[in-house]
């Protein structure tokens, strides 16, 4: 075990950390077990209901859309050697490999012979359409078989193995069946024998079979995978990309694939945000290994940024739709926020590879904060429908979607949810490490005495938590009860009898005794409403505070309130108070209070003018994680604590944004933020377009508050010919709103549909309060528009 020199614990972004005595320099690996989901009973009122519905509603529909959307067909394409007929992008066979680890993981808890049936027979399928020499990727082998290994940067082989390795190994472990591990082991020796020192050089452009390999090499006891993982992981930062795709190494890019740089000399998250969390969680199974000084302090220097200046306060990562993950440090928009689902999910992952490496309580705060808010909220209450993208405001175009062509998210989160006990406890020779406050039960032992602690609690939404060691006689440990970041003031006791200055380690109170039958723990967790600030370089949440109560972040739904949601704010002396509401979403906490409203003000041909007050409002929050659950409407995070003006002109300036159809990574109010491109094909942050619909008549709306004259407008189209769905449209045209009548503008000469360029029309002026621009899209081809401006009269 290496020694190694730390830095000092980082500050928590204004969320609240809980007194400990500092750190030293020198921060030991404790290399904690993790205690297997398997010896975890979950028995709650806040999981176990939802744990029920992934088991009940959303891994079998998984399966389900996996058959309808082709992902099981092909495997039986690859397996008649057939040429054609694939479904799907390249990675089609990765979302059925985790829909298939989920139902593993599920089996394991809750035995179900039916579902143990339909698992073996797509285990057979797979196991077909293997070929003979161990590959298996189910694109290569119909589309392209003489190509298989010749573009590891873009085509997922190497990650859609490992997401079967990870699948293969958790159906080994719930069933005891070798079936399926046996074709991950065939696989894994295929690679192997492909890849590594003196074989071929390279790395997959998607990280995932790192992490995958370890887990396999753990399962099989064949160390030749963990060294593959290593490989695979040190090599990287080489430029072999460049390599591959014979572009000038000194002139390449890599960013994007964590390819730019050497792994040990990163120096902040970058790139595309779940390949980067993948790959740092991969780098941290194998630094836990290895000991490796520089990898373990490139880790902590790329943690300590990604939560210091990239994190959202839902545990989520990833501003940009442009490249699914980060642009600079403190970008952290709330209305066009990426922050992808399995990017929470993977943020999840690692960080609960960091607290078993080094047993702090800060890495399993990042955990928490991620599976209760980011990664819950990417499914509906019931179990049916999906967010890819979670942004933290809308105006109400956003909503879950029952599934997606590019189906990553939705068994990620079934796969996580079904095996979430796993990220609760760990274990040392002398102690069990609380990391997750969860009723139900958890095994352990020590000294060669078995142990099981039952824990009683209501938490999220109370604070209180009875841990009860079930003994046979006197048992010698320690609980280890993590003291969450958001905490002030923890306090325990032991059979009634409060504990003086207990001992705080890395975040967590110990009560290190003899345990007898009848013994009785009992943490107390205070849970005050507490309002969040955001580091003042976050330009988004400047003049906003959040609310969170323990865990939950809470977000304000239009359903719940009267006020027009653009004109709340929450002054910082308002009381706010938490209420249960049993009825009410699944039975949650929500906090209520008065915020009041910023009076729209005209301000046509007016420069200043009195600020008269603001009404007050009731408020009511709800969790973060349950919104879009009720009628659809506008959200919000950050509330402003002043009145904020509203925009009002010139044009689009003083609008609301609406369209026809949104879909998960498209941003309605992309069409207007004044980010004027070079070209058609320019990829922004934010996107405003209509895809996966194609050939159909679509719409983008500003609507005003009151009635303006527009005499004109002009539309910069999104074309991304080579990589994308979106063309030019056919046409549009310029239509307003007269009364509930929609009427085309008397345009003074055609509308163009040129690319690379502005379009524009002028018009005969209209008084209106809503403008529609109306495209028709080409028959088979999507569309979007960079952005639409609109121009006032004058008179």
């Amino acid at each position: 075990m290496t020694s190694l020199r730390s830095l000092a614990c980082c500050a928590l972004i204004g969320l609240g950390a809980v007194a400990a005595p500092a750190r030293g320099a020198d921060e030991p690996l404790a290399k904690l077990k993790g205690v297997p989901f398997t010896d975890v009973a979950i028995a709650d009122a806040f999981w176990a209901p939802r744990r029920e519905t992934n088991r009940t509603a959303s891994i079998p529909l998984s399966l389900a859309k996996l058959a309808e959307y082709g992902n099981i067909a092909n495997l039986d394409l690859a397996a008649k050697k057939a040429r054609e007929g694939y479904h799907g992008p390249v990675f089609m066979d990765s979302d059925l490999y985790k829909a298939l680890e989920a139902a593993s993981y599920s089996l394991a808890t809750h035995p179900d012979p039916d579902l143990d049936a339909q698992v073996d027979d797509v285990v057979a399928r797979i196991a077909a359409a293997q070929q003979s020499d161990g590959y298996l990727d189910t694109w290569f082998t119909v589309n392209a078989p003489e190509r298989r290994w010749t573009n590891l940067r873009d085509q997922h082989e190497l990650y859609c193995a490992g997401h079967m390795f990870e699948a293969a190994v958790a159906h080994f472990q719930a069933t005891g069946k070798r079936n399926f591990l046996d074709v991950a082991v065939k696989l894994a020796d295929h690679i192997d024998a492909t890849f590594g020192p003196g074989k071929r050089m390279g790395y997959c452009g998607h990280p995932e079979v790192e992490l995958a390999l370890v887990k396999l090499a753990k399962a099989t006891g064949d160390d030749r995978y963990f060294q593959l993982a290593r490989f695979f992981i040190e090599s990287r930062g080489r430029k072999f990309f460049a390599e591959e795709h014979h572009e000038d190494p000194a002139r390449y890019d890599g960013a994007y694939w964590q390819d730019d740089v050497p792994i040990c000399d990163h120096k902040n998250i970058k790139g595309h945000a779940v390949r980067a969390a993948y790959l740092l969680s991969g780098a941290t199974d194998v630094a836990a290994r290895t000991g490796d000084p520089a990898l373990l302090k490139m880790i902590r220097r790329v943690w300590r940024n990604t939560t210091e200046k990239n994190m959202y306060i839902t545990g989520g990562i990833g501003p940009s739709a442009a490249n699914e993950g980060f642009t600079h440090d403190y970008d952290l928009p709330n209305r066009t926020a990426y922050q992808e689902t399995c990017a929470s999910i993977a943020l999840a992952q690692w960080n609960h590879r960091l607290a078993l490496l080094y047993g702090d309580a800060r890495y399993a705060d990042v955990v928490e904060r991620s599976l209760y808010n980011g990664v819950l909220a990417g499914v509906a209450l019931d179990g049916r429908r999906f967010f890819y993208v979670n942004p933290l405001e809308s105006d109400g175009g956003h909503h879950r979607a029952d599934w997606f062509s590019c189906a990553c998210c939705p068994p990620n989160v079934t796969r996580t949810l079904a095996a979430l006990g796993g990220y609760a406890y760990a274990v040392d020779a002398e102690a069990l490490w609380v990391n997750l406050y969860i009723q139900g039960s958890v095994k352990a032992s020590f000294n060669g005495h078995a142990a099981v602690v039952d824990v009683e609690t209501d938490y999220p939404w109370d604070g209180k938590v009875t841990l009860k060691p079930k003994v046979d006689g006197p048992t010698t440990f320690a609980l280890r009860l993590r003291v969450p970041g958001w905490c002030q003031g923890a306090t325990v006791a032991v059979d009634g009898e409060p504990v003086s200055s207990p001992p705080v380690e890395r975040g967590y109170l110990v009560v290190a005794r003899t345990w007898k039958p009848g013994d009785v723990a009992t943490l107390d967790l205070p849970m005050p409403v507490r309002r969040v600030a955001a580091n003042p370089n976050v330009e988004a949440d400047a003049g906003r505070l959040a609310l969170q109560r323990g865990p939950i972040v809470y977000c304000v739904e239009a359903v719940d309130n009267e006020a027009d949601l653009a004109s709340l704010y929450l002054p910082r002396d308002a009381a706010v108070v938490a209420e249960k509401a049993p009825d009410l979403l699944g039975g949650v906490v929500v906090l209520e209070g008065t915020a009041r409203t910023s009076p729209d003000l005209p301000w046509d041909r007016t420069l200043y003018q009195a600020a008269p007050a603001g009404e007050p409002a009731p408020i009511r929050a709800v969790p973060y994680y349950a919104w879009d659950n009720r009628k659809p409407g506008p959200m919000k995070v950050w509330l402003p604590v002043e009145p904020q003006a509203t925009l009002a002109g010139p044009g689009e300036k003083g609008a609301r944004v609406s369209m026809s159809h949104v879909n998960s990574n498209c941003q309605p109010e992309a069409v207007r933020d004044g980010v004027e491109p070079a070209s058609s094909g320019d990829q922004p942050v934010a996107n405003c377009h209509w895809w996966p619909r194609k050939g159909t008549e679509e719409w983008v709306q500003y609507t005003w508050p009151a009635a303006r004259t527009i005499r004109g407008a002009k539309a910069y189209w999104f074309d991304d010919a080579g990589r994308g769905e979106c063309r030019i449209p056919a046409s549009w045209r310029i239509e307003y709103r007269d009364g509930d009548a929609w009427k085309p503008v008397a345009a003074t000469a055609p509308y163009g549909v040129a690319k690379d360029a502005w379009n524009a029309v002028d018009f005969a002026p209209v008084a209106t309060d809503a403008l529609r621009l109306v495209v028709q899209l080409q028959p088979g081809w999507a569309a979007g528009v960079h952005e639409w401006k609109v121009e006032e009269a004058d008179d």
